[in-house]
């Protein structure tokens, strides 16, 4: 037949753990312990170097934000210097074919005129 807990063996047992937790609770060193006080100051350091990495990595950041606009500026620069002389190039091809026709009509003309003179 089983036998269950009885009730002042439960309420015993709740309190010798009650007692462990609150022993162990009262073991943890106090703020003022020298082990204590070193863990902090390493965690402070380790913080600290954690921020200037951080930091680092923020001006290199910005530094190649800098760079690739200085990038796109020159490319751009570089191609409204191409356009323009794309556009020159263009415009001196139209002027010279424009002359190449009127040499030719006149030379034409003139050709003309000559066989009119002949008859």
């Amino acid at each position: 037949m089983f036998k269950g807990n009885k009730f002042g063996e439960r309420q015993s047992t709740s309190a010798d753990a009650k007692r462990a937790v609150l022993a162990k609770f009262q073991q943890r060193p106090s703020a003022d312990d020298p082990d204590v006080q070193a863990r902090a100051v390493e965690r402070k350091a380790i913080a600290d170097a954690r921020d200037a990495r951080l930091a680092e990595r923020r001006v290199e950041r910005e530094a190649e934000t800098a760079r690739q606009a200085a990038e796109r500026e020159a490319a751009l620069a570089a191609e409204a210097v191409r356009r323009k002389e794309e556009e020159a190039q263009a415009v001196e091809a139209t002027r010279t074919e424009a002359l190449r026709k009127l040499e030719q009509k006149a030379a034409r003309d003139a050709k003309y005129a000559a066989r009119k003179a002949r008859r």
